[in-house]
Parts: C-alpha cells; sequence; structure tokens
C-alpha cells in the first residue's frame, strides 16, 4: 500500500489517502474520525490502531486524479526525524573518515521537510548545498529496546529522503545539525510504501539524479548497518514512536566529495530513485532570488 498525506487544490486541510494502481489519490480521510493536524497523522501512522488495516481494505470515499490534488510529505511534521551518519563503507571512504563501529546519529528538526515538487531554497551564505539520495523508513509502533528478530515489526514502510546539506555551514565548525536542518532540507516522499511491499529493505537500488545525470548510484545492500539493526540500536536509546522517521545515510556521490565538487544552484532539478519507491523530485531555488 502506497500512503500519501495530500490537500485538495485550494484548500487548506490536509487529508490521507493512498495510491491506486493507476496512480490516482484514493481519499481516506473519513477513516480518521477527526480533522486531520500533523500531529493527528502521527497517531493515525500507528500500526496497532485500526486505520492502517482498514486502509488497506477501504475503496475511498473518493477518488482524484493527480492534477486536483498536490500530494505533501507523507509525514509532515515527523515527531523525530533521526539520521544516521556514514552508512555506507565507501561513502565514508570518500568523506575521509573512519568506518564507524556503531551508528552515527544526528537529527533534523521536522520543520525542514517538505514534499515532492517544493522547492529546496538555498539559504543566504550558502553556496555549497550538496544532496544525499537516503532510504527511510516510517516507525509504526511504540518501542523501546527491539530485539533486531523483531525489529521489522516495529516499521510501518519506507519512503524516499533527500538529506540536504549546507557543507560550509555543517563543516565551518563540526555542527552537523547547523548545515543540515536549514528550511526544505528535507525532501520526503511521495509515499510510504507498506513493509508487506518490500520483502527485503537490504536489496533496493538506489539513485541521486541531478538535472538528468546520475550522481549517485548504489543499493541498499552496501549499508554498514541496515534497517534491523538501526531499529534495535536506536531503540536502545531512544523510545521509538509512531510517525518517526529514520533516514539511513547516503551512498557514495555525493557532491562535496567530487574533483571538482559539485553543488546545487538556483534552476537545478534533484531526484531521488529507491526501487518501488518511485522518484522524490524537487526543483532547487535560492532565497536571494
Amino acid at each position: 500500500m502506497k500512503l500519501v498525506t495530500f490537500r485538495r487544490k485550494s484548500h487548506d486541510e490536509y487529508r490521507i489517502g493512498k495510491l491506486t494502481s493507476s496512480g490516482e489519490v484514493a481519499d481516506l480521510t473519513d477513516l480518521a474520525g477527526s480533522e486531520l493536524t500533523p500531529g493527528r497523522i502521527l497517531e493515525l501512522l500507528d500500526n496497532e490502531r485500526p486505520l492502517i488495516d482498514a486502509a488497506r481494505g477501504a475503496d475511498g470515499e473518493r477518488i482524484f486524479v493527480r492534477d486536483e490534488v498536490d500530494i505533501l510529505a507523507p509525514v509532515p511534521r515527523p515527531g523525530k526525524l533521526i539520521c544516521i551518519g556514514l552508512n555506507y563503507r565507501d561513502h565514508a571512504a570518500e568523506s575521509n573518515m573512519a568506518i564507524p563501529e556503531s551508528p552515527v546519529i544526528f537529527s533534523k528538526f521536522s520543520n525542514c521537510v517538505i514534499g515532492a515538487g517544493s522547492p529546496i531554497v538555498i539559504p543566504p551564505g550558502s553556496t555549497q548545498v550538496d544532496y544525499e539520495a537516503e532510504l527511510a523508513f516510517v516507525i509504526g509502533r511504540h518501542g523501546r529496546n527491539v530485539p533486531r528478530e523483531r525489529a521489522l515489526e516495529y516499521v510501518l514502510g519506507y519512503t524516499n529522503l533527500n538529506d540536504v546539506s549546507s557543507r560550509d555551514f555543517q563543516f565551518a565548525d563540526g555542527q552537523w545539525q547547523r548545515g543540515k536542518s536549514c528550511e526544505t532540507f528535507a525532501p520526503m516522499g511521495e509515499y510510504i510504501l507498506t513493509t508487506d511491499e518490500v520483502p527485503d529493505p537490504q536489496d533496493l537500488s538506489i539513485k541521486l539524479i541531478l538535472n538528468g545525470e546520475i550522481m549517485q548510484d548504489s543499493n541498499t545492500c552496501q549499508m554498514i548497518f541496515g534497517v534491523a539493526e538501526l531499529v534495535e540500536f536506536l531503540s536502545r536509546y531512544i523510545t521509538l514512536e509512531p510517525g518517526d522517521v529514520v533516514a539511513t545515510g547516503t551512498p557514495p556521490g555525493v557532491g562535496f566529495a567530487r574533483k571538482p565538487p559539485v553543488f546545487m544552484k538556483d534552476g537545478d532539478t534533484v531526484e531521488v530513485e529507491i526501487a518501488g519507491l518511485g522518484r522524490l523530485s524537487n526543483p532547487v531555488r535560492s532565497a536571494d532570488v
């Protein structure tokens, strides 16, 4: 099932739905039983609540064609947006950093999340805004001290994420979060593909395309720490909650490590494509334009 959050054109209210096989949006908002807010959407992503099961069998109160709606980020305001650094061996190597012995954890603020089609805005004072294609997973159950053999039971599904990073902000003093939490720096979507349709999250091709050119091309089998291991590790220290999003790290090919470096600029189009998860496309704009 491909879960989406959307708005009808010229309407402000959040709605939830699922994509049909023909790419239309089946509206499932009535199943929520109350007005939707970003916080309410987090509650609905709980696998232990009846909405997810009901959504699988529902036809939708109404079917919208794509040009009638705006698809938003599937989790517009995650409770937590947890990121994993240096989780591909060859990315650690190109960054001139040691292979981590345990997951490197940082975070992005949830208000930097945007959906497909929304512009990534280059902030004033930055000239080194970089891309990072990442597989993200969405938590679907409250979890603490989750054993690895049960870890995937706590995952609702998977989505594309671009961990946009201002390298001049990030590397100026080593504060990763400052360089990674600017507004619009977490494009996500278009949808959450539920786990029943992803037999193995550690065997998905992952690409990033900048202006039609493939810049990153790898597979999630190259991760140092897989999804199940990350759930186990994170839940040892952090209580995971429905609607939390975990970005699992990026493969090699990032812009700052290229010779010469490649950074995004006004007018660019950047796309993340992961097998089964569709393509997340965003234009790039300068805040000064």
